[in-house]
Parts: C-alpha cells; structure tokens; sequence
C-alpha cells in the first residue's frame, strides 16, 4: 500500500542523508521525496512516498523516530490529508499538434508556461494519478522532457505537523 510519511527534520547539514540512509539499508523504496524549509528556518519538512504493508511502514516509523534529527513523523495516509505533485511537461508543439496540446492542457486544467515555434511547456499540478492520466492521454512521441517534484502532503482540518 502507498504512504505519504512527512516529517519535520532539523535544518542541518547531513540530515537528508541519514534519513535516506535508514531506508536504503533497509531495503526501503523511496518512490519521491520533497524537502524545503518550514516557517521555523531551524526545521524542514520532508515528505517520503513509499510502497508497504503495515508493519513495514510501522517500522519506517520507529526507525524515523530514532533519528537524532527527526523531531517529528507522521504517516499522512492513515487519516484526511490533500496531497499535490506539480508537473513541467515539454511537448513537442507543431502542425496539427500544436492546438491538440493546447486542448489537451486546458482539459486537464494546465497551463502554457513557455511558448517557441516547435515546442510548449506545459505546468501541471494535482495528484499523482491526474499526472499520470495527462502523460497517458497525449501521444508519447510528442513528449521530449518531463519533470515532476514529487508529492508535498498536508492534514486537513486540525490535523497539523508541527512542534
């Protein structure tokens, strides 16, 4: 089963790397991971995606947990929670294909962000499945680069991530 784990981490050097550490010697899958300062420049917030069963992801946790610069770890999944991924897209953009693209980005509520004779950027931004969905309903041979920043989660409601 897929988790979203975020975490808040001291904003220290070597920190990401222990973290990444803890789940490679495990054997852990790391599916994305985002990271970025909080509104307390002394933490980061890092959120992992990854792929396990219930004792797996228990154990994750406990690991985590261990970790002297983790000073918090919360499994998203287990409650209500909006998570987002944002996508840049470049597609090849000539001829007929050009308006296709431009339909094909306003239907899944994207943008044109950048514009030359034979290519658009498209911006995406949802969950993972509607990325997906996007990439699988264009031709794949218009698609000359993607990149995606990987899941950012968050509570809703009361449920918050904080010290």
């Amino acid at each position: 089963m897929r988790h979203i784990i975020s975490l808040l981490l001291e904003n220290e050097a070597g920190a990401l790397s222990r973290v990444a550490g803890l789940f490679s010697a495990r054997g852990y899958n790391i599916e994305t991971l985002t990271v970025a300062p909080t509104e307390d420049v002394s933490l980061s917030r890092l959120t992992i995606v990854t792929k396990g069963g219930d004792d797996v992801i228990e154990q994750i946790t406990k690991q985590l947990n261990k970790l002297i610069d983790v000073v918090k770890v919360v499994d998203l999944s287990e409650a209500a929670h909006i998570e987002r991924e944002l996508m840049l897209i470049k597609v090849r953009a000539t001829g007929k294909d050009r308006d296709e693209m431009k339909r094909m980005a306003d239907i899944f509520r994207g943008r044109i962000i950048d514009v030359t004779d034979s290519t658009y950027v498209i911006e995406l931004t949802g969950t993972c499945s509607k990325l997906d969905s996007f990439i699988q309903a264009i031709d794949r041979g218009l698609i000359l680069e993607t990149v995606r920043t990987g899941v950012s989660g968050i509570g809703r409601g009361d449920r918050i991530l904080k010290l």
